[in-house]
């Protein structure tokens, strides 16, 4: 019965190590996903700026700078 118990509380231990690394890993995960998004609203951003939008008319258009 002893051994039965040692083996239980082994096990679990190997759990709860095995449950805290793959929380770290999911927060790491989370960490990247969260810079991933910040940096495609730049693109975005950066696109938005730079190209001319497909939807607007010429005349609804900015000009460009240098006029």
């Amino acid at each position: 019965m002893k051994e039965q118990i040692t083996d239980l509380e082994i096990r679990f231990m190997h759990q709860e190590r095995t449950i805290q690394e793959l929380n770290d890993i999911v927060c790491r995960q989370e960490l990247a996903l969260e810079r991933l998004e910040q940096e495609m609203a730049q693109i975005r951003e950066q696109m938005r700026q730079a190209l001319p939008s497909m939807n607007r008319t010429e005349e609804e258009e900015e000009p460009p700078p240098h006029y």
